[in-house]
């Protein structure tokens, strides 16, 4: 194998080995921290993560690939609420707000159901 051949099929499988996601990463919707609390709704979960700082929430389809309704949103108390809602096929957000010290409200949807947390991580 020639050096130019080498080198490219070595930047190739470089490049193949940084584009992919970690699977922990895809299983967390990219959400920073520990999951403390799980939501479930009809064919899907509402995943909440903390860590030092925030809070973040992620709503995933249990089955993935058929596109539906998936919503979520978290409000820290005193604030406005962030929320992702679309037609997803995996997952809607990662919806992140700063909570150091504040209750947090989640909300979750799917086109079968919601599911509401009160307010959680006081």
């Amino acid at each position: 194998m020639s050096p130019a051949v080498f080198g490219a099929a070595l930047w190739l499988a470089a490049a193949g080995i940084f584009a992919a996601a970690p699977p922990a990463a895809a299983a967390t919707g990219n959400c920073p921290g520990d999951l403390v609390r799980t939501l479930p709704l009809p064919g899907a979960e509402v995943r909440v993560y903390k860590s030092r700082t925030q809070v973040c929430a992620v709503n995933v389809a249990l089955n993935p690939g058929e596109r539906r309704h998936l919503a979520v949103s978290v409000q820290p108390r005193g604030g406005v609420p962030v929320g992702d809602a679309g037609q997803f096929t995996r997952y809607a957000g990662p919806v992140t707000v700063g909570a150091i010290s504040r209750c947090v409200y989640v909300r979750g949807s799917v086109a079968a159901g919601s599911v509401e947390s009160g307010w959680i991580l006081c």
